[in-house]
């Protein structure tokens, strides 16, 4: 059998342009930390800019415009967390005070299900022990992560305010990234999904606060112990497609149910009405406008969000991938209708 002899030709720029392309992975690599919360401040400043691009349609100079948007939800998100962190805080301590009573409400069930950890109060302390001793180096690793401490999260609001005061400074580099041809139509999809996402990310946050707001507001009425943690956690869970509700919903039917079954079953209803509220009529007029993230791609961005880069990256992986998704649907769209007017 004849063989042949064939040689490899590589030409010194192919070499060249390797060498380029690995350097610059490998800076990326080393400044991956740094490039992460960039990617933040990124994120935020697309979420805050139609509010400040709306005043500054007002005449209000760009500047101020930024300013003022960022301290207003900055405030507010300050005041609602001063406002109930104490209310919260004091929930927490009286639950520790009564969870030995609960616990022997719930134990005998669990125990005739095989569950060692509610044997005793002992074995269920030291399960929890374990338990939270494994979890922790992972949580305290995401956050060490995310946040880095306050200097990091004063990097994160400082880079997003310095973005939101530069107009149009993501059309720039589009426009110096794209190749001319595409650069109006990269540009138009551009500017719709982050018109889009920003409006949706709005509106869900709309929909969670009233979640939030209408069950504490059942809770009161009811005279339900734990008012507050149950619905701030009903609010953060609405996020959550599907599995959120139904989560709080567990949740707040077990905690309730130590005190009355019969209370238990009509803040469960309640709370089902509250959520075919917020489903099919607030939700459909919030986000008529806007694009509606499919259910599974909004729970794998909050799940690999909340992998890689903890709290915070659940939350803004929503929107990062809002904008993925408009531009998938819309370079989609138009392929088809160019197939469509070439048959």
């Amino acid at each position: 059998m004849n063989g042949e002899n064939k040689v490899l030709d590589i030409s010194w720029g192919t070499i060249l342009k390797i060498a380029i392309a690995s350097l610059f992975f490998y800076i990326i690599y080393l400044v991956k930390d740094i490039l992460v919360l960039f990617i933040f401040a990124l994120i935020i400043s697309v979420l805050f800019n139609p509010a400040i691009n709306f005043l500054q349609r007002l005449r209000i100079p760009r500047v101020l415009s930024a300013i003022f948007v960022y301290v207003v939800i900055f405030g507010i998100l300050g005041l609602l967390i001063y406002w109930i962190m104490p209310a919260f805080v004091s929930e927490i301590q009286q639950f520790s005070q009564f969870f030995p009573q609960y616990f022997e409400k719930i134990s005998p069930p669990l125990r005739s299900l095989g569950i060692t950890a509610f044997e005793s109060m002992e074995n269920f302390t030291k399960a929890l022990g374990d338990m939270l001793q494994k979890a922790s180096s992972d949580i305290l690793n995401a956050l060490a992560l995310v946040f880095g401490g306050i200097s990091s999260t004063l990097f994160i609001l400082t880079i997003a305010l310095f973005l939101s005061l530069e107009e149009k400074w993501v059309e720039k580099v589009i426009g110096l990234l794209t190749p001319k041809k595409y650069e109006s139509y990269v540009m138009y999809v551009w500017e719709k999904s982050q018109t889009k996402v920003s409006g949706w990310f709005g509106s869900r946050l709309l929909a969670s606060l009233f979640v939030g707001v209408a069950f504490f507001i059942t809770l009161y009425l009811f005279n339900v112990n734990y008012a507050i943690s149950l619905a701030l956690l009903a609010g953060i869970l609405n996020f959550i497609p599907i599995l959120g509700p139904v989560i709080t919903g567990v949740v707040a039917f077990v905690f309730i149910a130590l005190d009355s079954w019969l209370k238990a079953a009509f803040v469960l209803v309640a709370l089902v009405l509250i959520n075919q509220i917020e489903g099919n009529i607030l939700s459909p007029v919030l986000t008529k406008k806007f694009i509606g993230l499919p259910p599974v791609l909004v729970l794998l961005s909050l799940t690999i969000g909340a992998k890689l880069f903890g709290v915070l990256g659940a939350i803004l992986a929503i929107p990062l991938a809002g904008i993925v998704f408009e531009f998938c649907r819309d370079f989609l769209k138009k392929k088809k209708e160019t197939e469509v007017r070439t048959v």
